[in-house]
């Protein structure tokens, strides 16, 4: 056996080894994978603040509540202001949230580490899924999360937990997984919600946290925080980060977002396939086929399906698109040219399936009423014994979310309608501007 002199000494700490001769340096022996995720991605993590509209609950209780309706009891509304937090997820300046972090809220603005702040746009939230995309217009490409994957998540390994706990910013925690596919339910003004699948974590998730990212020691997304209990102790739950992947493509569909037809639906978390090429669209002239490859579009190089999505946000009908893709194990190019989705007319469909009346806004008069600047639909008639009528939707509220998406003028509303079919349950949430503005939300079954 050799036996070590001073000379041939090496300390190992942090993973890292230096010469007995030489100083450490006395900050990377104290530095952690937890430190070195949080400076990796802390600029991608923002705080969502907005006003919050509350209504002073009936002193009668529930019931009283019941047998006479609201707008024959007024209550007092208060304004105040609320927080959360999100992630930015693409750099063109979309933002992950919660859907309670904007339920019931005007004026949503997203504050940065630097304090940077920007007004936001709800482009569109899932209420079942808990889950809302903001967007906002930066000069720049952002910073934005890596998606990891929570499948193959172990209970007892390292995660990190960014957030604004009671409006305190960047505020990082750091545990364990402590269970996987717990289920929680939540009551409602609509009723229980339940929410499953979800990530129980030791990692201290306080009022704030929700809406942000939960991390693994590779700085990989891998779940939302989404609620605490408050009869319980360091348990803190979070939406595992594959539901988001399997919602995005129909959140950020182009066809949604921005009238552009595309026609293709693709998968995949390690390498994006085709799964569906619709009928006479762009991608069925183009000859693309399920089972394709896709490599790139414009030249960017795609990881997974979600990829693919971003990369067709900026697309606008009118532009040609170029694929790079592999078929049976050759290297082929597909062009698409994009064409506007046609227009389905919203305005019949809204009184057809819903019983309303809409009217358009402009931006300039939708924002002297506090609405907004993209334009708003005013209720301007209500038919009698319809599916608005039974809701308790009245000539003058203005319809603000239809299903998953916030709707500004009757396009949006065609476009959200069209697929629906009798007796399908979509869920509205409505401005009402009689006395403080404040939002009504619900489900309505279609006719």
């Amino acid at each position: 056996m050799r036996l070590l002199l001073a000379a041939d000494l090496v300390i190992l700490g942090a993973g890292r080894a230096w010469s007995a001769d030489a100083e450490p340096d006395p900050r990377s022996l104290r530095r952690t994978r937890v430190v070195e995720v949080f400076e990796g991605t802390r600029d991608a993590v923002v705080n969502i603040s907005a006003t919050r509209i509350l209504e002073e609950r009936s002193p009668f209780g529930d019931l009283f509540d019941e047998i006479f309706p609201r707008h024959l009891v007024p209550r007092r509304r208060y304004r105040i202001q609320s927080a959360g937090s999100g992630f930015v997820i693409h750099k063109a300046g979309y933002i992950i949230t919660n859907a309670h972090v904007v339920a019931r809220t005007q004026d949503p603005k997203v504050i940065f580490a630097d304090k940077r702040e920007y007004d936001a746009r709800l482009i569109a939230a899932d209420q079942e899924h808990d889950l809302a995309v903001l967007k906002i217009e930066a000069d720049k490409p952002l910073p934005h999360l890596k998606l990891g994957r929570s499948d193959d998540l172990m209970v007892g390994e390292t995660v990190i937990a960014i957030g604004n706990p009671f409006g305190y910013e960047n505020t990082v925690t750091a545990g364990i997984v402590s269970a996987l596919e717990r289920q929680l339910v939540f009551s409602g003004d609509q009723g229980d919600v339940t929410y499953r699948g979800l990530i129980q974590t030791d990692a201290a998730i306080n009022p704030g946290n929700s809406g942000g990212p939960l991390l693994n020691v590779l700085g990989e997304l891998v779940g939302i925080n989404s609620a605490i209990r408050g009869d319980a102790e360091n348990m803190g739950f979070a939406i595992p980060v594959n539901q988001l992947r399997t919602l995005l493509p129909n959140i950020l569909s182009p066809e949604q977002l921005h009238r552009v037809q595309v026609g293709l639906r693709v998968r995949g978390q390690k390498r994006p396939v085709v799964v569906e090429v619709l009928a006479d669209s762009p991608a069925a002239e183009a000859h693309l086929r399920p089972g394709d490859y896709l490599l790139g579009v414009d030249g960017t190089p795609l990881v997974d399906a979600l990829d693919f999505y971003f990369e067709m946000l900026d697309k606008r009908a009118g532009q040609s698109v170029t694929i790079e893709l592999t078929r049976d194990d050759e290297k082929q190019i597909a062009r698409l040219e994009l064409r506007p989705v046609p227009k389905p007319d919203g305005a019949a469909l809204a009184r057809k399936r819903i019983g309303i009346t809409l009217e358009e806004l402009g931006p300039s008069e939708a924002a002297r009423l506090g609405l907004g600047t993209e334009g708003a639909l005013v209720i301007s008639e209500v038919e009698r014994g319809s599916p608005a009528d039974r809701a308790d939707i009245y000539r003058g509220d203005v319809l603000w979310q239809l299903g998953s998406y916030h709707v500004s003028n009757l396009d949006e509303v065609g476009q959200i309608l069209k697929d629906t079919r009798k007796g399908d349950v979509v869920y509205l949430r409505i401005v009402r501007l009689s006395g403080i503005p404040h939002f009504l939300r619900g489900t309505i079954k279609l006719r």
